[in-house]
């Protein structure tokens, strides 16, 4: 019988195991890569594809061509689609990042015969019809004249403008005139460059015998959707602006979206997993120090986060948080100076303990299927990497010293942040 009078026994996380999946290549070369972990008959087909032909002329149009993608086919319109695959149970998802592009399945193991024919017309033959195309835009710029109200939004914007410049889709700031640039001939040009077998990478996971990779085989392996233009991967230009303090006022503000930090670098450099950490002691979880002094000291706010982000050709370090307007000066003063502190006091062993316990056990509950074990792969995978970056980040949160943290801190949060607030400063 549980014994509720006395508290579970600690346990230390000794080790991770991870899934790792297998790979078949193609007839037409696509590399894919399946994860059999499941007793459950369900899968999951994502389709990557790196971003292609990036330009300031016309900037919405990758982001746009991966949300019209399910808006119609030669043969479907968008409801005769979405039917389709209601029908069969399953569920469709599409996502335009700033380096890559994804299209994915969940699908039933017995219904997957009927519900791939779907997606390869959909990837292969989305015709973007112009009343779509049109609604589309209509809607795109109507949801941001809603956003372009709120302080946060703004403030997000400006600073990855700030950070990496106008002529990068790091930082471009989307402008409402933008979306009248689309054309359905532009996506169509999109789609034909960017949607090929020769720019594709497929990862299955759930319960995925040979029957399953046989399907995927058979659609998606031969050259009928090979291209033959030649690929450019985006590749950013990065312009970080010289003006380090940026203030949009906004008179009738109650709160203000202050967002300050700075550009780092990405998961595949050597120092990235030690700052994870000590990111997480200064603002990476919901005991941090910024939100033990800025939310439950001073009630500045209702939250308040930093944050490290990997991107494919760079990556940053950012403070995020809305307070009150009068006292935006002083939470600004609050941040810099748990700054400083990381770079002038030793981070002591009892808070740097429950910090990497927290790591720990937070990258283990992540690890709940054959899914999430898809998405540890992706992350290495889209970087280059193997899996030493998990054994590599498990010894190091479990082993770095507070005297390491402290040398990081002055290396890379010396001064020279990027400061913006929105609202009244």
């Amino acid at each position: 019988m549980l014994d509720r009078k006395s508290e579970p026994q600690f346990k230390a996380i000794s080790s991770i195991k991870l899934i790792k999946p297998e790979c078949q290549k193609l007839q037409n070369g696509i590399d894919l890569y399946f994860i059999d972990a499941s007793e459950a008959d369900l899968v999951r087909v994502e389709f990557i594809f790196p971003n292609v032909d990036w330009n300031a002329a016309q900037p919405l149009a990758i982001g746009a061509t991966n949300s019209m993608l399910n808006e119609g086919t030669p043969h479907y319109t968008a409801s005769q689609l979405a039917d389709k695959i209601d029908f069969y149970g399953a569920f469709f998802q599409h996502e335009a990042g700033f380096d890559h592009s994804s299209v994915t399945l969940y699908s039933l193991n017995k219904h997957l015969k009927s519900t791939l024919p779907i997606i390869k017309e959909i990837i292969t033959e989305a015709c973007f019809p112009e009343q779509e195309l049109s609604t589309y835009i209509q809607n795109s710029k109507q949801k941001l004249k809603v956003n372009q109200q709120k302080n946060d939004f703004l403030a997000r914007k400006k600073f990855n403008q700030v950070l990496f410049g106008d002529n990068s889709y790091y930082g471009y700031n989307v402008q409402a005139e933008d979306y009248d640039k689309l054309t359905r001939e532009e996506l169509l040009a999109v789609r034909a460059k960017q949607y090929t077998a020769g720019n594709c990478i497929i990862i299955i996971s759930g319960k995925v015998k040979a029957e399953e990779r046989q399907l995927i085989a058979e659609l998606f392996g031969n050259d009928d959707w090979l291209s033959d233009e030649k690929l450019v991967v985006s590749k950013p230009v990065l312009e970080p602006s010289s003006t380090l303090v940026n203030f949009v006022e906004r008179p009738d503000a109650l709160q203000s979206a202050i967002r300050l930090g700075k550009p780092l670098f990405n998961k595949s450099h050597p120092d990235f997993q030690a700052m994870q950490v000590l990111n997480t002691v200064f603002g990476g979880y919901f005991g941090s120090r910024l939100m033990s002094n800025i939310r439950e000291d001073k009630g500045y706010t209702y939250g308040i986060g930093s944050a490290i982000v990997s991107l494919k050709e760079a990556g940053y370090f950012f403070v995020a948080t809305e307070v009150g307007a009068e006292v935006c000066s002083n939470a600004l003063t609050e941040i810099y100076k748990e700054i400083d502190i990381l770079k002038n006091i030793l981070i002591p062993d009892e808070e740097l303990s429950l910090v990497r316990n927290y790591m720990l056990g937070s990258f283990l509950g992540s690890l709940e299927n054959a899914f999430s074990h898809a998405d540890k792969f992706k992350g290495i995978l889209l970087y280059g990497l193997d899996y030493d970056y998990y054994e590599n980040f498990f010894e190091t949160v479990k082993t770095v010293t507070p005297q390491h943290l402290q040398q990081l801190a002055n290396k890379y949060l010396a001064d020279n942040f990027l400061e913006v607030v929105v609202g009244k400063k």
